[in-house]
């Protein structure tokens, strides 16, 4: 969805900032088929402000999103510059034609869970159930350690 609209208690949140309408439409129709409630920022301002209101279980963001690079993308640089208790909440996948599909020094060097390519945006949806399950795995023990420790204040 375009807009912005209520994420309840049961609601997946995701967060697309994605200038290539054929991706975004592709990663619109994935996220959506797998349940997720989508919304799109259009500038990087929309994004970091979107990014605040909402605990958004997947990001997906491309290295020239709003016209950036990859050196330059304020959202990536948001992102990436984050405190880790601010960016635990979701996947980060980084699209773009400088990597590698899930090459994972390439993920780690840009400080997102996965990178996909261009050129297999087609399989978005297996990167995103991939990325999603290693990342729930990784994050489990830290999660349930969180919770306990909100639940018994």
């Amino acid at each position: 969805m375009d807009d912005f609209d209520f994420i309840g208690q049961n609601d997946h949140p995701a967060l697309l900032a994605l200038s290539n309408i054929d991706v975004l439409t592709m990663a619109k129709a994935d996220l959506a088929g797998m349940g997720y409630k989508v919304h799109a920022a259009h500038t990087s301002e929309q994004f970091e402000s979107r990014y605040y209101m909402v605990n958004y279980e997947i990001v997906v963001i491309e290295e020239t999103f709003a016209g950036s690079s990859t050196f330059d993308n304020p959202s990536l640089r948001l992102l990436q510059s984050m405190p880790m208790q601010f960016r635990r909440h979701a996947a980060i996948i980084l699209v773009g034609e400088s990597y590698e599909t899930m090459n994972s020094m390439q993920a780690f060097g840009q400080s997102v869970h996965a990178v996909v390519n261009y050129a297999d945006v087609a399989n978005l949806s297996q990167v995103i159930q991939k990325t999603v399950a290693e990342n729930d795995l990784f994050l489990n023990a830290y999660r349930e350690a969180q919770n306990r420790v909100l639940h018994h204040k």
